[in-house]
């Protein structure tokens, strides 16, 4: 199994490092270069954009997005929505405004 991981903060992070731990292949993106580092650092391959993961994953995909609610979610999900196909599994694993 080949996972794609959007969003390498605290949660994301962590959820590379367990998915590798388990034997599942994980492809890391995010905005900050130090966090790709990291996850590259754990035996995740790394992608430059959301382009480049959704090429170096499997059909059909799976791509989970950890990054803040509102905004960066939804135009993450709206850029991936371009690019994924009917099939692939995209999980929404951003936090929500609760209140």
């Amino acid at each position: 199994m080949k996972v794609g991981m959007i969003g390498l903060g605290k949660m994301g992070l962590n959820l590379v490092k367990n998915m590798i731990d388990n034997k599942i292949e994980v492809v890391g993106f995010d905005l900050n270069s130090d966090s790709i580092d990291k996850a590259a650092s754990y035996g995740a391959k790394t992608a430059v954009d959301t382009q480049d993961l959704v090429d170096k994953l499997d059909s059909p995909r799976i791509v989970w997005v950890m990054v803040p609610a509102g905004k960066p979610t939804n135009s993450t999900i709206d850029d991936l929505i371009e690019k994924l196909d009917a099939g692939d599994i995209l999980i929404d694993g951003g936090n929500s405004n609760y209140k």
